[in-house]
């Protein structure tokens, strides 16, 4: 990490600036859902059921699962630049195909090849780590993340409008230009920071069991897969709640789809402001908390019969504050079991997170209906929540089974 030289900015022979990697984090994030208060309309406009169009969720999250996976050893091979311009080269053809599709299934299936973006966000991560050790790399990371707090905090809301203006393809639209935009800023500033070390894809793959068989790894991971499983649940279903629970229109879901990002930006500043001084772990169980609390007010305002947009929405940003805590500091306390294998592991943890966010979309598209309101998407999340504490209050047992003499 010393051996690199500082980052100058629009310069490729160094490592790339903040702002680069802090964009790699947004357009990955605003993929997932600009285009989520157009799922009524799109599930209209192709004549099909609202539970097809979700898995336009679903699916492009289990596939960014398997694309973590691969892409982590992938970078370890032959580094973050080409894996990642590769990626971004991809999602921008398959983002064309969304917008020129004919009916559902090929819309899906364009919509799964568009998550090949998610190499912006793992290894934006990645070369944080390569880059600074591990308080000052979750710190790093916080104000890195904040990417993805920012856009998906304007994204519905832009995506609303744009929809209401000129229908859902213009989503579409925005996100082949603004990823054309990032695709030419990694081609100008993202210098390798991998520190190569020869092995084949074989090799890096084998090195698998030995993050496996880590405690510390699942625990962090876990944490982290868990927390951010509530958003995911609320992707998946927060369109469904919006629309036929509380009436809204696009427009209208898109400014208040977008609460959580208020409070997950937040969180990131916290992060990147107090990671270093309280340490990793602490800031982990803290955001589980915050984001369990958060929750779990809202599941008990439903059963008051006091649950409204504003109540339902608003209380969305404590669980975006938690994630923004838990996120940063679970991911560097993950990427640091093994500095050596930092790409290897980000895959690995945010294949964890991505492939249950998966699998919580889906089951909460499938159990919402209009005679069941909200309960079952906010009991997914609070359950899942409540598990996310369990598992950073093992690790730090964890640690301290370790730290006794």
């Amino acid at each position: 990490m010393s051996d690199l030289p500082a980052p100058r900015f629009l310069d490729r022979a160094s490592p790339p600036h903040i702002l680069t990697l802090i964009l790699l984090a947004g357009i990955s994030a605003l993929a997932i859902n600009i285009f989520l208060p157009s799922l009524p309309g799109m599930t209209a406009y192709f004549d099909t059921q609202y539970r097809l169009m979700q898995l336009s969720v679903a699916l492009y999250l289990a596939v960014n699962a398997v694309f973590q996976i691969l892409m982590g050893p992938i970078s370890d091979r032959l580094g973050r630049r080409p894996v990642i311009l590769g990626g971004l080269a991809i999602f921008l053809l398959a983002t064309l195909g969304c917008i020129f599709s004919t009916n559902a299934y090929v819309f899906l299936t364009f919509r799964m090849l568009q998550a090949t973006v998610v190499v912006a966000m793992v290894l934006s991560r990645a070369i944080v780590r390569d880059m600074v050790p591990q308080d000052q790399a979750a710190s790093m990371i916080g104000y890195v993340t904040m990417g993805m707090a920012i856009v998906p905090m304007i994204g519905p809301a832009f995506g609303g409008v744009l929809d209401q203006l000129f229908g859902w393809q213009a989503n579409f639209w925005a996100l082949f230009v603004l990823g054309a935009a990032v695709m030419w800023l990694c081609w100008r500033d993202l210098g390798e920071t991998a520190p190569l070390n020869g092995q084949t894809l074989r090799q890096q793959v084998g090195d698998y069991p030995e993050l496996l068989a880590s405690p510390r790894f699942w625990g962090y991971s876990l944490a982290s897969a868990l927390s951010s499983g509530a958003f995911f649940a609320y992707l998946g279903g927060g369109p469904f709640v919006g629309d036929q629970v509380f009436g809204m229109t696009p427009s209208e879901l898109g400014f208040y789809f977008g609460a959580p990002a208020v409070g997950y930006m937040l969180g990131n500043f916290v992060s990147g402001r107090f990671s270093v001084r309280f340490g990793v772990n602490r800031m982990v169980l803290w955001g589980t908390l915050i984001n369990a609390g958060g929750i779990g007010t809202n599941l008990a305002l439903f059963y008051a019969g006091m649950g409204t947009p504003i109540s339902f929405f608003g209380l969305m940003t404590l669980m975006g504050l938690g994630n923004g805590m838990v996120i940063p500091n679970a991911t560097s306390g993950a990427l640091s079991v093994r500095p050596h294998l930092a790409g290897t592991a980000s895959g690995l943890s945010g294949a964890l997170m991505i492939g249950g966010g998966a699998a919580l979309s889906a089951l909460a598209g499938a159990l919402l209906t209009p005679g069941r309101g909200a309960f079952p998407l906010l009991w997914i999340m609070f359950g899942t929540a409540l598990c996310a504490i369990i598992a950073i209050g093992l690790v730090i047992w964890r640690e301290r089974q370790i730290a006794r003499p």
